[in-house]
């Protein structure tokens, strides 16, 4: 297309689209779409579209693929490299492979090679009505560096593990954490039973995680958590103590928007239903898991209050109901109509109430933030950092902003507040929300 600003910066504006420096032409990956998006933008000056029923890839000897085709390659590495155009379905299977990885300059998957997941693989590709293609790559003079693992002894979490999570009623997030943490500690050792591994293996597995892995310490002590729970809950074990160096926690001071930064930001969001999301996080100090699980009925417009129901640590709590806010809520609920859910998605429907998405919501704040030109990495936890701080800055008691949030201990609360002494004698239906501390007028 002819240079034009206007033009290049809604193409940037489309994920992954690259320019190709050599043929003079921006790619964009062919994600549902995408060309409606194009055509839509371009109208009249679309020249032509081409349709092709081949895929073309940079792989020797294998110039292209047909479009319902899946080539399969046997790597001399001991991987099966996975070539085929875009295919969500396919996408998410490969994604719950334990290591799968995506290369981003050839533009392929890989995952490790075993029989279990090759069938598996072969299965998922004949459910979508695919075709797929296997080889074993020629083999070259170099020898390829040894497998630290050996897949085909491959082992899965044990079931009553997981059972015994779900049992303590731990949450999906969780349980999808400790599974994923303890199935990495069982395959380091392949060629051990589960019933063989002692706390040698607990030390040695924690060092890989520091060394070779390079891990955060959060990271390193979810694994250790992931591996007591274990041997404590699931085996019954005694509850006991890993003679290995668990890291501190990195002591780092949360982002926080001053008052004029989240006026801004509101101001920067025209669609109603987005502000009423952004203040409503940052009014009542919520967690984005708890703002998409809000249900009407959550609502206490008679005690200005917001009921949090089953949040992290499965605790209910009340939180403030701003009076700017409410005021908010019934435009948007007038306008919008949401039948169970505060916030829905566009597919929900009265029979299946579908809550609105996360990734949705950071998509928008982050679209607002860029607008209202401010720099930070805002996320919508930083509202909820915002929240706590602003009201203690408007001199409310730390306990109670500690109570707002549903947290067990005030030095989780506020960070830079630690070493405060100075206690008001609010009450809690005396906070005001620092919502209705702003000035939204224009």
């Amino acid at each position: 297309m002819p240079k034009n600003e206007e033009d290049i910066s809604l193409v940037r504006t489309i994920p992954y689209v690259r320019w190709n420096k050599q043929n003079f032409l921006w790619e964009i990956p062919h994600y549902p779409g995408n060309l409606e998006r194009l055509i839509a933008y371009f109208g009249d000056r679309v020249h032509s579209i081409t349709k092709s029923e081949e895929i073309p890839i940079n792989l020797s000897g294998h110039p292209t693929i047909q479009k319902d085709q899946v080539l399969m390659i046997r790597t001399n590495s001991g991987r099966i490299k996975l070539i085929f155009g875009y295919l969500t379905e396919l996408i998410k299977h490969i994604k719950t492979i334990p290591y799968h990885h995506w290369d981003s300059k050839n533009k392929w998957w890989t995952i490790p090679y075993s029989e279990q997941f090759e069938e598996e693989i072969k299965k998922k590709i004949v459910e979508l009505g695919l075709r797929w293609k296997f080889e074993q790559e020629e083999k070259s003079g170099v020898v390829p560096k040894a497998s630290t693992k050996l897949f085909d002894t491959y082992k899965k979490c044990p079931e009553e593990y997981i059972h015994k999570l779900e049992e303590r009623r731990y949450s999906p997030q969780t349980i999808k954490t400790y599974t994923a943490l303890f199935t990495e500690f069982i395959n380091y050792f392949p060629h051990q039973d589960l019933d063989e591994l002692t706390d040698k293996e607990v030390m040695d597995f924690s060092r890989y995680l520091v060394t070779l892995r390079k891990v955060s310490a959060s990271y390193q002590n979810q694994a250790i958590n992931a591996i007591k729970f274990y041997f404590e809950k699931v085996k019954g074990g005694s509850r006991k103590f890993y003679n290995i160096d668990r890291p501190q926690r990195e002591k780092i001071l949360p982002q926080v928007c001053s008052e004029e930064e989240i006026v801004s930001i509101f101001r920067s969001t025209e669609n109603l239903k987005h502000r009423t999301i952004l203040m409503t996080i940052y009014s009542a100090g919520l967690r984005i898991s708890e703002l998409i699980n809000l249900k009407i009925a959550h609502i206490d417009s008679q005690r200005m209050q917001i009921r949090v129901v089953q949040s992290k640590g499965k605790k209910d709590r009340y939180t403030l109901l701003s009076h700017k806010n409410l005021k908010l809520l019934r435009e948007y609920m007038r306008a919008y109509k949401p039948h169970e859910y505060l916030f829905e998605g566009q597919t929900s429907t009265r029979q299946l109430p579908v809550p609105y998405t996360s990734r949705s919501i950071q998509s928008f704040l982050k679209e607002s933030v860029k607008k209202a030109g401010i720099s930070k990495n805002v996320t919508a936890h930083t509202l909820r950092h915002s929240f706590a701080t602003h009201l203690l800055e408007h001199g409310t008691d730390l306990r109670y902003i500690q109570s707002l949030l549903g947290h067990e201990s005030s030095k989780t609360t506020v960070p830079i507040a630690i070493g405060i002494t100075h206690i008001t004698t609010k009450g809690f239906d005396q906070i005001v929300s620092p919502l209705d501390q702003l000035n939204l007028d224009d």
